[in-house]
């Protein structure tokens, strides 16, 4: 690897670099310390933060905002137009944020109606080959396995992990530090801190080895609690809109409180509502 082409020695105030076989636009915004490899094209909307490291071939077009210290690995394609029959040319845009890693093949479409955005957090890993499609809200520290192709309008909150070589349906919801199976088939909302999994998906239980390992963020009440409450909806004879009612009867902590009310909203989708249990026939 040259030292243009290894963003680890590049010195922190040190002006953009562009490798000579890079196409860019003059009216491109790169900040300093971003590296820009051979073959990359970025197109005249796009910006760039600080630090920042573009591999070969990348393709970067479109109104693209893209933060500082982020590594974007060779053959990523951001901000090209959403693959959407509705698309009528509008001025859309891709917003992403600090600290993440893109890696190869990665496509990530801007949405679809005029004054919307795809949006993507800080410090999350996308592995080689996912798909963002257009108007996809990600937060911070997600990790997302090879090959994971996202639908439209789909959120993923923070800390959530989700296995490869799945796809992921238009407007699912997934809730914080939740864990998905690769190869699972994600239909519907899933809950945050639960573990899901199967073809179709079913929830198996809590994300236990996700909430131990983070645990400096929840007390052990707290964590009691929220064992208590997914009992109460998933396990118990009552059935989810009663054992809601139940729940919110009670002083919920955070992460309790947060598991009933994405619940509540995801219920009120109808089809699109939360996965189910898994049953003792699946």
């Amino acid at each position: 690897m040259t030292e243009l082409a290894n963003p680890l020695r590049q010195k922190e105030e040190s002006p953009a670099q562009i490798h000579p076989l890079a196409v860019v636009d003059t009216r491109a915004e790169l900040k300093d310390g971003v590296v820009v490899g051979p073959g990359a094209v970025i197109g005249p909307e796009v910006f760039v933060g600080a630090n920042t490291w573009i591999g070969p071939n990348v393709v970067l077009d479109g109104r693209l905002t893209i933060g500082e210290r982020n590594k974007v690995f060779p053959g990523a394609c951001l901000g090209l137009e959403p693959q959407d029959l509705k698309y009528r040319g509008a001025s859309t845009e891709v917003v992403i944020g600090d600290g993440n890693t893109i890696r190869e093949c990665v496509t990530i479409n801007r949405a679809t109606d005029e004054g919307e955005i795809t949006r993507i957090g800080d410090n999350n890993l996308l592995m080689a080959y996912c798909h963002l499609g257009h108007n996809c809200e990600l937060g911070n520290r997600i990790v997302m396995s090879n090959g994971i192709q996202v639908a439209g309008h789909v959120v993923i909150e923070d800390r959530a992990v989700i296995g490869g070589c799945l796809g992921i349906h238009q407007f699912v919801h997934i809730g914080g530090l939740a864990m998905v199976g690769g190869m699972t088939r994600v239909d519907r909302d899933v809950p945050p801190y639960c573990l899901v999994e199967g073809h179709p998906g079913r929830i198996r239980g809590l994300n236990r080895v996700g909430l131990r390992r983070s645990s400096n963020h929840y007390q052990e009440a707290e964590l009691k609690q929220l064992q208590d409450i997914w009992t109460l909806l998933f396990r118990s004879d009552f059935v989810i809109k009663e054992g809601l009612d139940i729940a919110f009867k009670q002083k919920l902590m955070p992460a309790a409180e947060h598991l009933c009310t994405f619940i509540q909203a995801s219920t009120r989708k109808g089809r699109r509502g939360p996965m189910p249990v898994r049953s003792s026939m699946d």
